[in-house]
Formats: structure tokens, C-alpha cells, sequence
């Protein structure tokens, strides 16, 4: 089997922001300290140098307070990239700032004209197929637009639903190996995985749900340690991160970067 879904050569990070401490988030839990969010960041991208990914760290842009969440701006695939819009106002220009970066590595990089809006955190890219969920941030527009725009590349888009009160689609899964996801059980019980073996997280464990398979390891937020366990039991390496600054403002480990391979 393929293993393009996972096996990366190249990520893009963004340094956060002082700003923020002013991101968007649906519930109010407190600011994230700043010095602590900067300590995590270095982890983060300590972890995926070590699983053997080269790592740009792009400047903060503190007229962005989201803009460390990267993995909104642009899809990554091996054929090219595709620039993305943004659903929150407020986050469209990251995705501006994002482009040249990625022009400068890929040959071929698109954009989406709009007006349908779509975020990187919908997106799910197995081995057969990209799934998007349909969200707050992500609307069928959007969707149909990154459709028509991989056609060529021989992608086959299929639309999904994201769990109500759920930010992203990306929120609540994540890709352990081409034909592995890891799900919480709202949104596996919504039948988007048939086919798919399902990993479940545990039960007041949520967030764990949003790790990412980067080559031969699983970068997980810390503390959850059931479903470590059952992601270690399932034949999984499983590495943990500190992300709790980041949870404050509605993120999880994939927003931190965009995973590509360029060979």
C-alpha cells in the first residue's frame, strides 16, 4: 500500500504571535501564556525534525493572532499546493501571506477563486480518497471548489459532516496509517469511515483525537493517556506533545504545521 498520506519530507510552521492571546475560540477557558505557547511551539517542531521532516519556521504575524495555525492556509500534496479561504474573515490574508512560501517550493501552486470558503483543519487526506468536512469554517462551495480544482490530479473530494459544536472536521480524527483513522465516537458513529479501520478515542479524551501520522511515529497532545494506550496497542508509535496553550485557543497538533513531501 501507499503510505503518501503520511510519509513527509518537508513541514511549514509559523512562530506564534504575542497577539494570540486575542485568537479566536468558541469557548472562553482563558488566554494562553505566551511564554509557554513559544515553549511548546520549539517541542512541536523539535518532535517533527526528530521524526525526520525538514521544518521551515516562518516569522510570526502579529496582525494575525490565529496565523500559527498554518495548516488552514493551504492543502499539500505531492503534486502541488492549493491556497485555501479562510471561513473566519479575519484569518483570509494568512492565507496570502502563506502562497509565496509554497510557490517557492512547488512548481505548481492554486488557488481557490472563491466564494466558497474552506480551512485545511476540514481536510482529511487518506490514501483513496480526501475527505472534507462540512463545518462553521468549511461550506459545500468551498468544497466543490477544491474538487474541481485537484480533478486533474486524480483526487477523488467526498463530502462529509462535521459534528455539531465541533470546530473542524480534523477536530475529532486523524490519520494513523493509510487505512487507520483515529475518531472520536461522535463522528465515527456518523458511518463518514466505512471502509476505514477505526482507532476510538476514549471517553473524555476528545481532544486527543487531533494527532498526526508524520512517517514512522504519531505526534499526540499530552495527557490522555488511555488513548495512547490504545493507539500504542494498535501497533502505533506514539510520541506526546504539550499543546495545552494552544487547546485554549481552539487548537490542536495538525493546525501547527503543513506536512508535504517533495519527492
Amino acid at each position: 500500500m501507499s503510505e503518501r498520506s503520511f510519509r513527509f519530507t518537508h513541514a511549514i510552521t509559523r512562530r506564534p504571535p504575542i497577539s494570540a492571546v486575542h485568537g479566536l475560540r468558541a469557548k472562553d477557558v482563558g488566554n494562553p501564556d505566551s511564554d509557554l505557547l513559544m515553549r511548546h511551539h520549539n517541542a512541536y517542531v523539535l518532535a517533527l525534525r526528530q521524526a525526520g521532516v525538514e521544518v521551515s519556521v516562518l516569522d510570526a504575524l502579529e496582525e494575525f493572532p490565529d496565523s500559527l495555525f498554518v495548516e488552514d492556509t493551504a492543502l499539500c500534496l505531492r503534486e502541488g499546493a492549493v491556497v485555501l479561504r479562510p471561513g473566519a474573515p479575519s484569518r483570509f490574508g494568512e492565507s496570502m501571506a502563506m502562497a509565496p512560501h509554497l510557490r517557492a517550493l512547488y512548481s505548481e501552486v492554486r488557488e481557490l477563486a472563491g466564494p466558497g470558503f474552506i480551512e485545511g483543519g476540514d481536510i482529511l487526506t487518506t490514501e483513496s480518497e480526501i475527505l472534507v468536512g462540512r463545518s462553521e469554517r468549511t461550506n459545500s462551495e468551498g468544497i466543490a471548489e477544491l474538487r474541481d480544482a485537484l480533478a486533474d490530479w486524480g483526487y477523488t473530494v467526498r463530502e462529509v459532516v462535521t459534528p455539531p459544536g465541533v470546530l473542524h472536521f480534523k477536530s475529532d480524527c486523524s490519520l494513523l496509517d493509510g487505512s487507520t483513522v483515529l475518531s472520536t465516537p461522535r463522528l465515527s458513529a456518523s458511518g463518514c469511515f466505512e471502509g476505514y479501520t477505526v482507532v476510538d478515542v476514549a471517553e473524555g479524551e476528545e481532544p486527543a483525537a487531533n494527532s498526526i501520522r508524520v512517517n514512522d511515529v504519531v505526534l499526540m497532545p499530552s495527557g490522555f493517556p488511555v488513548t495512547a494506550q490504545r493507539v500504542r496497542s494498535a501497533g502505533f508509535v506514539v510520541i506526546e506533545v504539550e499543546n495545552s496553550e494552544c487547546q485554549k485557543i481552539d487548537g490542536g497538533v495538525s493546525c501547527l504545521s503543513l506536512r508535504f513531501s517533495l519527492s
